[in-house]
């Protein structure tokens, strides 16, 4: 039997940050009782972003928001939208770079993820934030 489950999972940041969701897109997973269908998860914004990553190391994170911070870097100077502040426009350009959608195969009631790999929230804003995430799962009972 075919059936299409939805949930929205709210995340208060507090600043530059991977904040990993792996765990709470499982257990949505587990309780929908899909054995195999694709997934669909999205964030709600432009300023914060998805990621697949290393979920390991946290010297990954460290490295990966140093390069993000290095490539675009906070500076008013190079932007013409600053209206929320420094970080407004280097987190939009950020978001556009990694992306606000990921699909994953769901294969016996189980999200196809590597070994080391985790899905993550990339809040790419100083300020604390709240993020919505949007989960669209589809497929056989």
């Amino acid at each position: 039997m075919f059936t299409q489950c939805f949930e929205e999972i709210i995340i208060l940041t507090n600043g530059i940050k991977l904040i990993s969701l792996t765990g709470s897109i499982e257990k949505f997973v587990k309780s929908s009782k899909v054995k195999s269908g694709i997934l669909n998860v999205s964030i709600l914004h432009t300023s914060s972003s998805l990621i697949i990553q290393e979920n390991a190391d946290p010297d990954v994170q460290k490295d990966l928001i140093n390069f993000y911070d290095r490539l675009v870097p906070m500076n008013n100077n190079l932007y013409i939208h600053s209206i929320e502040g420094k970080d407004d426009m280097p987190a939009h350009i950020k978001s556009s770079l990694t992306g606000t959608n990921l699909t994953l195969s769901v294969k016996d009631s189980k999200i196809q993820l590597g070994n080391w790999q985790g899905i993550f929230l990339f809040e790419h804003r100083l300020e604390s934030q709240k993020r919505k995430v949007s989960l669209h799962l589809l497929g056989e009972l």
